[in-house]
């Protein structure tokens, strides 16, 4: 490794999993000190453990909004600065609209909006005093293509985009990044209510990708020179037409 991210500190939600675990795995592995977000505590603690003393567990319930609220003061005591956060956590719902469960739909909405916009309202007064630092939303293409067959998901990350969008512009004067990594699907537990044969599908024709292959793209974008931001990154699996 090149150590690309020494002496840095990230934050990642849904860091026990999926594009979260990997994103910590890689950030480590560049020489960054990370601070894994979840509510998964005992697995918290053995990746912690697993990962060494530059990987700093902490336990929080991205649905308790007061939680989230006061996150940062945790992340400092944890880890002394925060130059990277990274809203990685979400959850997916597909199918027919007229089929679905609204309540389903405003837990999803709730953590792919609303926690997600105010776990960066928690962190991004310390990094605009600090006049640096990165803000990385993990979206998706569905968030720049409307998507027939999950159209709630399609909406939050819409709302996703739309939030990076301007609040990119905002911030940019004081010396913060913000921009979002769109990928397309990939094998995660977000796609554990996928039907069988669409899963086996897309597995025997390579229109899935592996959440390495999102981390490695989360590294390209945080180590480019800061004055360049990369504002939307979309990465997708070549039989993916779109």
């Amino acid at each position: 490794m090149t150590e690309l991210m020494k002496g840095k500190v990230a934050g990642i939600t849904g860091a026990a999993s999926g594009i979260g675990l990997e994103c910590a795995r890689t950030l480590i592995a560049e020489g960054a000190t990370v601070v894994l977000i979840d509510r998964a505590k005992d697995k918290l603690e053995t990746l912690c453990q697993e990962f060494g003393e530059r990987a700093k567990p902490l336990v929080v319930d991205l649905f308790d909004g007061p939680a989230v609220s006061s996150m940062l003061p945790r992340i400092l005591e944890l880890a002394g600065r925060l130059d990277i956060f990274h809203a990685n956590a979400g959850a997916y719902i597909g199918g027919p609209v007229a089929e679905g469960d609204p309540d389903a739909w405003d837990r999803m909405l709730n953590l792919n909006i609303n926690a997600a916009f105010r776990s960066v309202h928690a962190v991004l007064p310390h990094m605009i005093a600090q006049k640096s630092g990165d803000i990385l939303f993990t979206s998706s293409i569905a968030g720049v293509v409307p998507v027939v067959w999950e159209p709630i998901y399609t909406a939050s990350k819409f709302a996703v985009q739309a939030f990076v969008h301007s609040t990119r512009r905002q911030v940019a004067p004081h010396g913060v990044r913000v921009g979002a990594v769109l990928p397309g699907p990939v094998v995660t537990a977000l796609l554990d209510d996928w039907p069988k044969a669409k899963m086996e599908e897309a597995l025997a024709n390579g229109s899935l990708m592996q959440p390495k292959e999102v981390a490695d793209a989360v590294l390209f974008m945080l180590s480019r020179p800061r004055n360049v931001t990369i504002r939307d990154l979309v990465i997708l699996p070549n039989s993916v037409d779109l």
